[in-house]
């Protein structure tokens, strides 16, 4: 393995144990309930009004946010993995460009990838708002 290559591998796994331990700090910095926020954000929420019993009048748009927020969540996973995927690719290329481009053209989908799946949920969230007022 060559120097640069080297030291560039060894900058970037320590940044990544700086971030890494950056995240236990931030989330163990919390007090109190845990569920507090949640709750109080519930409270503001009418998505759940008017479901007990048999009385399931907002049922149906519950469960398409929450089929909606299921795909989401896969394929932020999905984008996660191909970023880790591609970043693998590209530090053991070790010279060899024909990885390189194509660790390059992998974080150029995935990136183009993600922004269309997230416009595309922004744009049908805002025509649905505009719908149902």
């Amino acid at each position: 393995m060559r120097k640069k290559n080297k030291s560039f591998l060894i900058l970037t796994l320590f940044i990544s144990f700086i971030f890494l331990g950056l995240s236990f700090i931030t989330t163990n910095a919390q007090s109190g309930d845990p569920l507090a926020g949640l709750n109080a954000t519930a409270g503001q929420v009418t998505a759940f009004e008017g479901q007990t019993g048999s009385d399931y009048s907002n049922f149906l748009q519950t469960k398409a946010g929450q089929i909606i927020g299921a795909i989401l969540s896969f394929v932020g996973i999905l984008f996660l993995g191909l970023m880790i995927y591609a970043g693998i690719l590209w530090m053991t290329a070790q010279g060899n460009e024909q990885q390189v481009n194509k660790a390059k053209g992998m974080l150029t989908n995935a990136i183009i990838g993600i922004v269309i799946v997230f416009a595309a949920y922004a744009i049908t969230a805002f025509i649905g708002a505009e719908i149902l007022q």
